[in-house]
């Protein structure tokens, strides 16, 4: 199905009064509505990325390879937009796999199109702040995940999780949580246990 015929979703992401009806028409019939079932791999580390996903309905996790460990980046979910940010725009192999955790609606658009539509919104004040702060944080995301893992304990990373971003405790199998966390699923367990048992104290 082609967003030509189906463009409810897209319509959310129309910025008042800054199109025209057919030049926004003409934006939507870039994008491809596809449906894939769970741990469908959308793009293999070491190939360049030519897609970028708008996520309708499900989750897509980020994760590379390191010594044949999984190690997961990050996690999204319903509106989020997902690329591999520098191998698109710098046409270099990606660092990164994408892949769905959840059967996924997704709508995909291909890089000229991309390219063709900053180009003309490059001098509209409102657009371009929104697609630079859309860059930075996810920089911003990749930063403070650094971060924690030189100054919070395990146990800490898994509260900032709960308290962040709950719907990925949630909806996130435990062994990516534990990859996410760079911890053992054995020691997520007991780091749950743990909390579990400082909530029954508490209630006490």
């Amino acid at each position: 199905m082609s967003a030509k015929s189906t463009t409810g979703f897209l319509n959310r992401f129309r910025p008042a009064n800054l199109f025209t009806d057919d030049k926004w028409i003409e934006y939507v019939s870039y994008f491809n509505r596809i449906e894939v079932p769970a741990k469908t791999i959308l793009l293999h580390e070491g190939e360049v990325s030519k897609k970028a996903y708008l996520i309708e309905k499900g989750c897509i996790r980020v994760w590379f390879n390191n010594a044949g460990k999984d190690m997961t980046v990050q996690f999204f979910f319903e509106n989020n937009t997902v690329s591999s940010l520098e191998s698109f725009k710098k046409n270099i192999p990606s660092l990164l796999t994408m892949e769905t955790l959840e059967p996924c609606i997704l709508w995909y658009i291909h890089k000229p199109h991309v390219e063709k539509i900053i180009a003309e919104i490059g001098n509209v004040p409102a657009l371009r702040e929104k697609f630079i702060d859309a860059m930075f944080n996810r920089t911003f995301h990749y930063m403070k995940h650094f971060l924690s893992f030189i100054k919070d304990s395990p146990k800490q990373r898994y509260l900032n999780l709960i308290n962040e971003s709950p719907q990925t405790v949630l909806r996130v199998p435990q062994h990516c949580i534990a990859s996410y966390l760079g911890i053992s699923s054995v020691h997520l367990s007991r780091i749950k246990n743990s909390l579990a048992k400082e909530k029954r104290k508490q209630a006490i």
